[in-house]
């Protein structure tokens, strides 16, 4: 590897004695060049010389699982791959000995969680998050879109990111919750907030904390006096029986900010970056808007960006390879979709493929509960941008920037069509 680039990465760390030489391939997911100046390449080539598991010396050391049906496998066994980093007993040892001033620390619930506790605590967001309940908030969300697009429309250009991506989500997420929209500034540096690179790992119980503290007086008082909101239905629902706690409340809170915005950001970041690139693909879809649904699937699998971890909860021989108790495994979702053992040209743009069956949500029992809602918003700002705007471009002036880790993201994405 060149000094240059070495330099920018974290440390190397030893190889552990079970992983063989041949699993071995140097990748840093937060901090490799390449990746972070055009991240799907990169993918590509990873794939291209890199074992479908391989294990790196980055980041303290971990698995990384690229190949499609390697990916598909260890989504779905949550005996091996558990999604509880920090096994309960020590997590709750680590949480005593934080100083009081901080408070009870709100967790993703049920991300953080394996089956059977998963489907419990999964359970009451289930109905709240259904491809009919979504779909009714369709016109709803394209009233919003079209709101962004108003603001923009007129100067010829925009960064696509903070001055549409951004909003959108945050103002659904608001009009779910029963949040008022006054509040949108608030969330959105609670955003910025939360998603900015953390250098200490007790940054993100700060973050945590705060949005939990955003939500509270409205968490309080939705208790008291329900309305026809989520917060409301998730006071009325029981968790195996028994009732909601407000500290459960906090916890769907945090999960419902965290998995509701940071997703579908990215997802339109990519797909208007794609049809930017593309002025055909858009006149296509300008005649015949019914083709934006396939589309939009086609999109996510071509740029599929999110990488759930996990914890390997036992020693098990997995694709080969012998694992242990507590390593750490990162299930690389953007390589999935792009494995040339499962898509025939999987760089190629094509809504006609005969296999169009994408992973960019997940697979088995953590699945994104929000695909239904992700969807829906995908659909309309591209229906939206393509039906309100002329003929949109990259503004080469301005490369798109993006940074990496659990999420692929798009931080910058200028384009213009004056």
């Amino acid at each position: 590897m060149d000094t240059a680039v070495a330099d920018q990465l974290s440390p190397a760390v030893p190889k552990p004695a079970h992983v063989p030489d041949a699993a071995v391939y140097d990748f840093d997911m937060f901090r490799d060049p390449a990746l972070l100046r055009d991240p799907h390449e990169r993918v590509r080539h990873m794939l291209s010389e890199a074992p479908p598991v391989f294990w790196t010396p980055r980041n303290g050391g971990h698995w990384i699982v690229i190949g499609h049906e390697e990916n598909y496998l260890a989504s779905r066994d949550t005996t091996i791959f558990s999604s509880e980093i920090i096994p309960s007993a020590h997590a709750a040892a680590m949480f005593s000995m934080l100083p009081p001033d901080i408070g009870r620390l709100p967790l993703p619930t049920p991300i953080n969680l394996d089956p059977p506790a998963h489907t419990i605590y999964r359970a009451p967001l289930q109905s709240a998050f259904s491809p009919r309940a979504m779909l009714a908030r369709k016109e709803e969300v394209r009233n919003l879109a079209n709101s962004l697009i108003d603001a923009v429309i007129d100067q010829g250009h925009c960064d696509f990111i903070p001055e549409i991506a951004e909003p959108l989500p945050v103002q659904v997420f608001l009009k779910m919750m029963g949040l008022p929209l006054e509040r949108q500034e608030e969330f959105r540096t609670l955003v910025h907030e939360f998603l900015a690179p953390i250098a200490n790992p007790m940054d993100i119980i700060g973050r945590m904390r705060n949005v939990a503290d955003a939500m509270k007086s409205d968490i309080l008082s939705r208790q008291a006096e329900p309305q026809d909101d989520l917060i409301s239905l998730l006071w009325r629902s029981e968790i195996d029986g028994k009732p909601m706690t407000y500290e459960l409340m906090e916890d769907f809170g945090v999960l419902l900010f965290v998995a509701g915005l940071d997703t579908v950001i990215n997802g339109m970041g990519y797909g208007i970056r794609h049809l930017a690139r593309n002025p055909d693909l858009q006149k296509t879809l300008r005649a015949n808007p019914k083709l934006i649904t396939e589309a939009a699937e086609e999109i996510l699998r071509r740029y599929t960006f999110t990488v759930p971890s996990r914890r390997v909860a036992k020693d098990a021989v997995f694709a080969g390879l012998q694992m242990k108790e507590d390593d750490r495994l990162m299930i690389f979702l953007p390589a999935a979709d792009l494995d040339p053992r499962e898509f025939t040209n999987p760089e190629l743009f094509d809504m006609n493929r005969e296999n169009k069956v994408h992973i960019a949500f997940g697979a088995g029992p953590h699945r994104c509960l929000g695909s239904h809602l992700a969807r829906v918003e995908l659909q309309v700002i591209y229906e939206q941008m393509l039906a309100r705007l002329p003929e949109f471009r990259i503004d080469e002036a301005k490369p798109a920037t993006f940074h990496a880790g659990n999420i692929i993201a798009i931080d910058s994405l200028a384009i213009r069509w004056d």
